[in-house]
């Protein structure tokens, strides 16, 4: 009965991106025409959820999207925790991807609050592109 829910779902997703995209253009915008600076920038790893390439792929394209925040790298992990940073895929045959982001971020209050950003922008993601809805 989920796919029932989905189409509104994704319409949700495609809303709250929209305002963030707002909210953000406005932080840089005040930055850059008022005197002073309150950026503070991080680069933070962070931990997906995301269970497919296309999933890491589209979280990266709409955090750069975003102003004042940057995907730097992916890194491919297997379920067991093997680093695929080695140029290997993190695992063999029948072994799940999972993958890390390294994210540059301008505004944010430190690597907590910079990683509970980008888990709220995931969650919205994956809760409106699967059928079945976000991960808890």
């Amino acid at each position: 009965m989920k796919w029932l829910t989905w189409p509104f779902r994704l319409l949700g997703f495609l809303l709250w991106y929209a305002w963030a995209l707002v909210l953000s253009n406005v932080a840089v915008t005040q930055d850059v025409f008022t005197p002073g600076h309150r950026s503070s920038p991080i680069v933070v790893r962070y931990r997906t959820r995301c269970r497919s390439e296309f999933e890491t792929v589209l979280l990266s394209v709409l955090i750069s999207l975003t102003p004042g925040t940057l995907t730097l790298a992916t890194v491919a992990r297997s379920r067991d925790g093997a680093d695929g940073a080695d140029g290997t895929d993190g695992g063999g045959e029948g072994r799940t991807q999972e993958y890390d982001l390294f994210v540059h971020a301008m505004y944010s209050d430190g690597p907590r609050d910079a990683r509970s950003s980008l888990q709220e922008m995931e969650t919205h993601m994956l809760n409106g592109i699967r059928v079945d809805g976000a991960p808890r």
